[in-house]
């Protein structure tokens, strides 16, 4: 199993016409994710070459989905245009829609999430890789290659990191990684991530990176604590950066005591997470628990 996203997902590529939704389409298609079609305002009637085989392109999400049965969308629309493509997905009938774009004003992303949540369409992003399910599935800009599967679940602010973290477990893998986005303002939050970890069968261990700013991690410290049983190992990005910048993503700004990483780690560790102090040294406190998970599963 994986969550949100398996083998049999059918994706519409929002922008598939434009330079990197055509390029990351062919990306997804590469890594076994099945692509049924392109939406692109306009441009009805058209199609795209992938590897000899045309993804039909279509005009608006409604007539996409009645035409291929999709039920997963990514988005690859430019800021300007990204609320209205969102909200023309929410419409449409899909489960989930991923947006990739950055850089979409905050009261953008306010009002196309909460017609999101209104019609029950679950949203990760804006500002994110997407999720991948090595070997079933990859929705979004998450190289395929760096990792395959496993029964580690990763849930991850930062899209650097998700990667990094993949790639130094890639002796593991995953059953699905979940880049959240870093925006002050994103749809799927760390702690929706971890309930559906936690519900899954396949996945043994979970990773979570957090960074500063907000106070998003303590929030999940505390559902950790009240409602996950499997072990967390966590990290988060940002010890060294001043209080009052903005280091990286909008939504890593700290004030004062608020939102640092030190703070986010205390939490954490308050609710038995066992946090490393940098990624490599968090990939190695997730190859001890998993090696503790298989001598106690022969006990």
């Amino acid at each position: 199993m994986s969550i949100f996203i398996n083998a049999s997902s059918r994706v519409l590529v929002q922008g598939m016409t434009g330079k990197e939704g055509r390029k990351h389409t062919q990306r997804m298609i590469m890594s076994g994710t099945r692509i049924v079609g392109g939406v692109t305002p306009g441009k009805a009637g058209t199609s795209v070459l992938f590897e000899e085989d045309p993804v039909p392109v279509f005009g608006a999400m409604a007539d996409a989905v009645a035409a291929t049965n999709a039920d997963v969308s990514v988005v690859f629309v430019p800021p300007a245009h990204a609320k209205a493509a969102v909200l023309d997905a929410v419409r449409s009938g899909v489960g989930l829609v991923v947006v990739i774009t950055e850089g979409i004003p905050v009261h953008d992303s306010v009002e196309f999430l909460a017609a999101a949540r209104d019609a029950g369409v679950r949203v990760i992003g804006p500002n994110c890789p997407g999720l991948i399910s090595p070997g079933k599935s990859n929705v979004g800009i998450i190289p395929a290659h760096i990792s395959g599967p496993g029964r580690i679940g990763l849930v991850s602010k930062s899209g650097t990191l998700t990667y990094q973290m993949m790639y130094e477990l890639r002796d593991h893998g995953f059953s699905t990684a979940v880049g959240i986005g870093g925006d002050p303002v994103v749809g799927t939050m760390h702690i929706d991530v971890l309930q559906a970890f936690e519900e899954d069968p396949d996945t043994d261990l979970i990773v979570m990176i957090g960074e500063i700013g907000g106070d998003a991690e303590e929030r999940a410290a505390e559902y950790i604590a009240a409602n996950i049983s499997k072990p967390v190992i966590g990290y988060v990005a940002g010890f060294t950066a001043p209080p009052g910048k903005t280091m990286g993503h909008a939504g890593a700004i700290i004030t004062g005591s608020k939102g640092t990483a030190a703070a986010k780690k205390e939490a954490l560790e308050a609710a038995g997470v066992v946090v490393g102090e940098t990624p490599s040294l968090t990939a190695q406190l997730a190859r001890d628990a998993i090696a503790h998970l298989r001598v106690a599963s022969t006990r």
